[in-house]
């Protein structure tokens, strides 16, 4: 065999190991491919589920008040604002309980030239709570608005805004969970059908907070919103899902 016949034998030999290796090497890469993409063939989507809830009870806080240079004129004077309180709430035929919270004292001192505290004692300011909790809203909200008309007859009345509630938030807590779940699923099987895959199974998911705000509105925070503002208001739930493609 002479020599340019072999120089052509040893070109196609190391020609064929080179092919041969790129196949190798082709199948190698492949087959890691598929490995790694089948261990991330994960999809997490988030779901969410939102309703329109009307509370169902209202807590109405009231505070008065009476100030006097003498304790026991400034207590008769509350005490006589009190009186005028109940007879208040009496006139409004209310068969809810209502609760009056302890005395709170609050001592005032004369102010020097200078405004320097002194010892001297300017006046005794005594307040009391009132509270009640009723299913009577509507009620309770035109008493909260109304009480201060007792400012004409001498009493230092301040109504708080009332808190409105929802009394079954947990059962609909988990009315809420299984439809934001369900909402979860669905994008999940949207996404997996155009990506040309197969969904599987859940393999995980967390609860995220819950948003219950005043109707028509966009706030939100990490903690979870609990809206006692408004009357009308409006539940979010959101939750995490992990799926498998196949």
């Amino acid at each position: 065999m002479n020599s340019s016949r072999l120089e052509t034998y040893s070109r196609i030999i190391v020609a064929i190991i080179i092919a041969a290796s790129l196949i190798f090497a082709s199948i190698y890469v492949t087959s890691g491919f598929v490995k790694i993409k089948s261990g991330s063939n994960i999809i997490t989507v988030t779901g969410s589920a939102k309703k329109q809830i009307t509370s169902d009870l209202v807590v109405w806080t009231g505070t008065f008040s009476a100030k006097s240079q003498d304790l026991k004129t400034a207590y008769s004077l509350l005490a006589d604002s009190k009186s005028s309180v109940q007879t208040y709430i009496e006139k409004q035929n209310l068969s809810d309980k209502i609760v009056f919270s302890s005395i709170s004292t609050n001592i005032h001192y004369v102010m020097g030239p200078y405004g320097q505290v002194t010892s001297d004692i300017e006046a005794y300011e005594l307040s009391q709570n009132i509270t009640i909790s009723s299913a009577d809203i509507g009620k309770i909200t035109d008493i909260s608005r109304n009480i201060t008309e007792l400012i004409n007859e001498g009493v230092q009345f301040q109504s708080q805004p009332p808190q409105y509630m929802y009394t079954k938030i947990a059962d609909l807590k988990i009315e809420m969970l299984a439809a934001a779940t369900k909402d979860a699923a669905t994008r999940a099987q949207m996404i997996a059908e155009n990506a040309g895959s197969r969904l599987g199974k859940l393999k995980s998911a967390s609860m995220g907070v819950f948003q219950i705000t005043p109707q028509y509105s966009n706030d939100v925070t990490d903690s979870g919103i609990s809206d006692t503002s408004s009357l009308e208001k409006e539940i979010t739930a959101v939750v995490n899902c992990q799926f498998y493609v196949g």
